[in-house]
């Protein structure tokens, strides 16, 4: 018996799987650290060069778009879209990230890196499906993209399609009604399939969260409309990592992830631009961020 529990001691062979399985959490931790690392470099060098867009935003949700697109999602430019998972930036104004994503994970080439917010670039300041394939959604417009990732889960469900939606979502954007609409829907209907990430980095364009339209209680709020709820670390790739397994695991109700998040955030010990929404950085701040990173990967 394990001692002091009443349970049959684990076998060799069960102890053996363990360890493995320890070591592999371990080794996709350490490597989720560095491709994060990688993937906030490249965002912050599209937004130095283009001289313009949401460094904080995209900083924000850089950690939850790295696990999401090197481990969690089955998702690659090389797939049908139609036989893989669907991945919806709801947020629309943090896409560096997502560009960033591709690049690092080798679907792009690198050279786009200066192609950011230029006239009839593949990487426009917001999603554009029309320009560029890699996005699944084309969003910008807050509110609507939640909708959107609910009636591709809808119909991935009608086809028993076997895959994932998964959708990020701002805090700010939580105010819109239509966001609303779509969480009531989706707890009704049991839209299981369906993954969402609420980037609760407690800031909005217009200032504080709080001062604006705070979201108080919002566990209890998107429980009672009948969803799994979870709170979470939003920069432990561990934390998010679990989430999104634990979120698998439960096929009964849509899923939501509130992942606790700081606006600008590099590291443990560095925000850029004292978080702000959006900004131009200096050659000063590129310059110090990128040693500062240079450092974890």
């Amino acid at each position: 018996m394990e001692k002091g529990t009443g349970r049959p001691a684990p076998t060799v062979l069960e102890g053996s799987q363990a360890l493995a399985d320890d070591l592999d959490a371990i080794y996709r931790i350490d490597r989720l650290r560095r491709l994060s690392a990688q993937t906030r470099l490249l965002l912050l060098e599209m937004i130095y060069r283009a001289g313009s867009g949401h460094v904080g935003s995209s900083l924000s949700c850089a950690d939850i778009i790295s696990v999401l697109k090197f481990d969690q999602m089955d998702w690659q430019a090389s797939r049908p879209r139609t036989e893989s998972d669907v991945f919806v930036l709801s947020k629309g104004h943090a896409v560096p990230a997502w560009y960033a994503a591709l690049i690092v994970d080798g679907e792009v080439d690198p050279t786009y890196v200066s192609a950011l917010r230029r006239i009839d670039s593949p990487f426009q300041g917001h999603p554009d499906r029309c320009r560029f394939d890699l996005v699944d959604v084309s969003t910008g417009a807050l509110g609507q993209g939640l909708s959107v990732a609910l009636g591709r889960a809808e119909a991935k469900r009608l086809k028993r399609q076997d895959t994932w939606v998964y959708c990020i979502v701002g805090d700010g954007e939580m105010q819109e009604g239509q966001i609303w609409e779509a969480v009531m829907y989706a707890g009704i209907r049991a839209v299981a399939n369906l993954i969402v990430f609420i980037d609760y980095n407690k800031s909005q364009s217009d200032g504080p969260l709080k001062d604006v339209l705070p979201l108080d209680g919002l566990t209890e709020k998107l429980g009672s409309f009948l969803w799994h709820v979870q709170e979470i670390d939003g920069h432990s790739h561990a934390e998010i990592r679990n989430a999104v397994i634990r979120a698998k695991e439960n096929r009964h109700q849509p899923s939501v992830i509130i992942a606790h998040t700081r606006k600008g955030y590099l590291g443990d010990d560095r925000i850029l631009l004292d978080g702000a929404h959006s900004g131009t950085l200096s050659a000063q701040d590129f310059e110090e961020a990128v040693r500062y990173l240079g450092g974890l990967v």
